[in-house]
């Protein structure tokens, strides 16, 4: 069951889309695939977040996930959001881009934080690659996939780069929302 507010989004976005909202059983889910490494779990949810993809009729040209550090990456031996990501494309047919956002700087966890340390900790974080950033994205709708939002700091500072390369809408996609 999605919340009414979950096809509003932040001001950096063409509309933030959720599944649910952040409870039981989904929370525990989401928990075993980002801190558990129970991996598997990433066929189901992504599942979900293909089946929400085409119940609201989104289209985009790319989806993408929101990247990780290179050391989060490392210390965590995998991208939840880019297995979701992986799994959801392929449900709906719109090709995946592993490459098109780089996180080039490392940040802090964004749990606990406040609204505003949240927009402070993340923003300029996310850099749209070159292969994207020449012209590859003008007129391009693009779907960023994350786990949770809670305010869109995250996913905002992700669209920024795109927006800057040309991407006409970006939307995000979660499988919850925080409320």
């Amino acid at each position: 069951m999605a919340c009414k507010t979950c096809h509003s989004g932040p001001e950096g976005l063409n509309g933030l889309f959720g599944v649910s909202g952040y409870e039981e059983p989904l929370r525990s889910c989401i928990h075993g695939l980002k801190y558990d490494g129970n991996v598997r779990l990433a066929e189901p949810l992504g599942f979900l977040l293909a089946q929400r993809f085409v119940r609201i009729r989104m289209e985009a040209d790319a989806i993408i996930a929101v990247p990780l550090h290179k050391d989060r990456q490392q210390e965590r031996g995998y991208n939840h959001a880019q297995l979701l990501a992986e799994v959801c494309a392929r449900q709906v047919g719109v090709p995946f881009h592993e490459h098109m956002l780089v996180k080039h700087r490392a940040t802090l966890p964004q749990v606990g934080l406040s609204m505003r340390e949240r927009h402070l900790n993340i923003a300029g974080a996310f850099l749209c690659a070159p292969t994207y950033a020449t012209g590859a994205l003008v007129g391009r709708t693009i779907v960023i996939i994350d786990d949770v939002a809670t305010t869109g700091a995250t996913l905002e500072a992700c669209a920024a780069p795109l927006f800057t390369a040309g991407a006409r809408e970006v939307r995000g996609l979660v499988l919850a929302r925080r409320m």
